[in-house]
């Protein structure tokens, strides 16, 4: 039998550490488990033992070999927070939508001033006149709303204020419960890099937002053909932070909701890897495919050739490179920009419905196998919205329902990613 009062000098109680002690001898002795229900501290009071234990000079003078399997779970982050950053992602989808439609009515510029904490909105009529009045100093009243009336000025400056306060909300939604959490201790290491990341793409985005706005109040639109608008690369700038923080809350919020497996090792898995590269591709691919969406909207884009499949009578548009430089035609040629988008987005259907019909062949959990195929039938929708969207003129329903369709494209690949990720995870 093993001398339990021959253990001494410990560095760590072994009452205090839940694990099975596993014993197999080298001098005949029959295999034996010593549970950590044994090592009580009743138990030790039995032995005699006072103080801390230390297990080396049993191990070596019994020749024994002996391994702790820890059973201790990992500490988990609360599921108040994965509900939290879940609760952000939907607030900054619905921002997303919002700016979309606020873009499409072109409401943007009625704004002409910015303020950190808000803008106060006009009580009466006096202050109404102010505003509009400051609105009349900058170019899109000069060059292109010279016939705006007052009533249509406070629906389309109700659209940016309902924006920014929105985006406002967020802002809120984000820090002040990140504070308490934070100060509760309730966030693992881990997770506290990745809040401080999700601020800071708040506070990022927010300064971005006025940094575009102030684009299209410059005295820049001399030219006979110039529309006063905001720059499309600040437009994709601002949409690219928009997702990338949508696409972060909610990978966040599902490592919290469903969790990887505390007692389990990260494998390479063979059969599942064209899978995992192809999700990502996909997640990737989307992305891209809206940043060009946002270059689109920027040059309205949408408005040059209102035919699909083909461009006019052409399947190559004449005026593809038309700018000099050539690298100028992918940013600032609204055909070739289209045109960008219109393949950008094919490749996306493709990539989806391959991984469709791969997933099918795999070793996949029914909820990796639901979220490849609600993946394909989004990438599917999502191109006849867009084909709809260009055929009828790009109506403000339509082109908002094919931004916020993009959005949900990109949350069922960072689902599918997350799922294909927890197959990876055996147990120990």
């Amino acid at each position: 039998m093993l001398n339990l009062s021959r253990l001494c000098r410990c560095k760590q109680s072994l009452s205090a550490v839940q694990s099975k002690l596993l014993v197999s001898s080298r001098n005949g002795f029959s295999n034996s488990i010593i549970s950590r229900q044994i090592i009580t501290t009743t138990k030790m009071h039995r032995y005699n033992i006072l103080g801390r234990f230390s297990l080396s000079s049993t191990i070596k003078s019994n020749s024994i070999i002996m391994r702790f399997c820890s059973s201790t779970p990992k500490p988990k982050t609360s599921r108040a927070v994965g509900y939290w950053l879940l609760g952000c992602s939907g607030m900054v989808f619905t921002a997303v939508v919002l700016g979309g439609v606020t873009r499409l009515t072109e409401s943007g510029l009625s704004m002409v001033t910015w303020r950190l904490l808000g803008e106060k909105m006009p009580t009466n009529e006096e202050e109404w006149q102010k505003e509009f009045e400051k609105y009349q100093q900058y170019p899109e009243f000069k060059y292109k709303n010279q016939n705006i009336t007052f009533s249509d000025f406070k629906w389309i400056w109700y659209m940016e204020f309902a924006h920014r306060t929105w985006g406002r909300a967020i802002g809120a939604a984000m820090f002040l419960p990140a504070a308490y959490f934070w100060y509760r201790g309730m966030l693992l290491p881990d997770m506290k890099i990745r809040v401080a990341v999700y601020c800071g793409l708040v506070a990022a985005q927010g300064l971005m937002g006025w940094y575009m706005v102030k684009s299209g109040l410059e005295d820049r639109f001399h030219g006979p053909s110039d529309v006063p608008r905001v720059s499309q690369y600040r437009l994709a700038a601002h949409l690219s932070l928009a997702f990338i923080l949508y696409a972060g809350l909610l990978g966040g919020a599902l490592r919290v909701l469903r969790p990887f497996p505390a007692a389990a090792t990260l494998q390479k898995i063979k059969e599942l890897k064209s899978i995992t590269g192809l999700a990502h591709a996909v997640k990737a691919m989307t992305f891209i495919t809206a940043v060009s969406g946002a270059f689109v909207a920027g040059l309205d884009a949408g408005l040059v050739y209102n035919s699909f499949p083909k461009m006019g009578d052409n399947w190559l548009p004449d005026d593809i490179l038309a700018f000099s430089p050539t690298i100028k035609n992918f940013t600032e040629n609204p055909t070739t920009v289209q045109f960008d988008h219109r393949v950008l987005g094919a490749s996306t259907l493709a990539a989806a419905s391959t991984l469709w019909l791969l997933s099918r062949r795999r070793p996949l959990s029914p909820g990796a196998r639901a979220a490849a195929r609600a993946l394909a039938a989004m990438a599917w929708m999502q191109a006849g919205l867009g084909v709809a969207t260009l055929l009828c003129y790009v109506p403000t329903a339509l082109a908002a329902s094919h931004q916020a369709g993009s959005l949900v494209l990109l949350s069922l690949a960072v689902w599918l990613t997350h799922e294909v990720k927890l197959l990876k995870y055996i147990p120990k």
